[in-house]
């Protein structure tokens, strides 16, 4: 893959989602449409370091190709983090961010075969809402997809209302957000059993696995521990998608 050119973006707007996560629009005055895969992510490069490699942070698009020069960050505030807290503090409508993008193979198999897990968290859900607006908006067929969002409470649930909605209008669409640290009507605890749980529903007594590709997207511990349960359940570790940003 071609590396993509530095640029300049313009914060067009600015919005909180939670008490620590922001959402930032970002629009690319030199192109008249900003084309990208679903999946795929942007490197900025911040004021923060002499050293360039030290300025650098990627970011998955939280937004689906629209036909526009425009699309979306979703970001948090890690606790004595350089870059977000510089994106917190300096940045606001107005302000220009130097960035290189669309970059990554994180995306979607084309044919979709098997059933698809989306599994995240905190704001690793960000390249699934981008991939589950394109199945929508371009009629793309799939088989299962199961969007399985962990995080702790209510307060901390992103785009909800947005993607309850979708799993009304799009076939086979599961979105099974999951609290960890609060009860409610839906998915309680980790992740992890979820996922688990789901394969073997479908196995229901069988010994073969039920063809599916996984994705992983969130905190660096949930994705460890995910690599290892899936592998146990029996599936090849060429079955488990991740990013690996650079």
């Amino acid at each position: 893959m071609a590396i993509q050119p530095w640029r300049k973006g313009i914060v067009t707007r600015i919005q909180d989602e939670t008490h620590n996560i922001r959402r930032f629009w970002i629009k690319v005055p030199e192109l008249d449409r900003f084309d990208f895969i679903p999946g795929q992510f942007v490197t900025l490069d911040l004021p923060i370091h002499e050293k360039m490699n030290k300025r650098w942070r990627s970011y998955s698009i939280a937004s689906w190709p629209d036909g526009t020069n425009v699309f979306e960050l979703l970001i948090v505030l890690l606790d004595q983090g350089a870059g977000t807290t510089y994106l917190f503090n300096h940045v606001h409508e107005g302000s220009e961010l130097t960035f290189r993008g669309p970059q990554g193979v994180f995306t979607l198999p084309d044919p979709i075969e098997k059933d698809l897990y989306f599994i995240s968290t905190g704001t690793g859900i960000a390249p699934f809402r981008a991939m589950t607006h394109h199945l929508l908006n371009n009629k793309i067929p799939h088989k299962n997809i199961y969007l399985i969002f962990g995080t702790r409470t209510k307060h901390d649930l992103l785009y909800f209302d947005e993607l309850s909605r979708l799993q009304q209008e799009i076939e086979n669409f599961h979105y099974l957000p999951t609290l960890s640290r609060e009860k409610w009507n839906g998915c309680c605890g980790y992740v992890h059993e979820v996922y688990e749980n789901l394969v073997h529903q479908k196995m229901n007594g069988d010994s073969e696995l039920p063809p599916a590709h996984f994705y992983l997207c969130g905190w660096k511990n949930m994705i460890d521990e995910a690599k290892l349960r899936i592998t146990k359940l029996g599936y090849d570790r060429k079955a488990i998608h991740l990013e690996l940003y650079g």
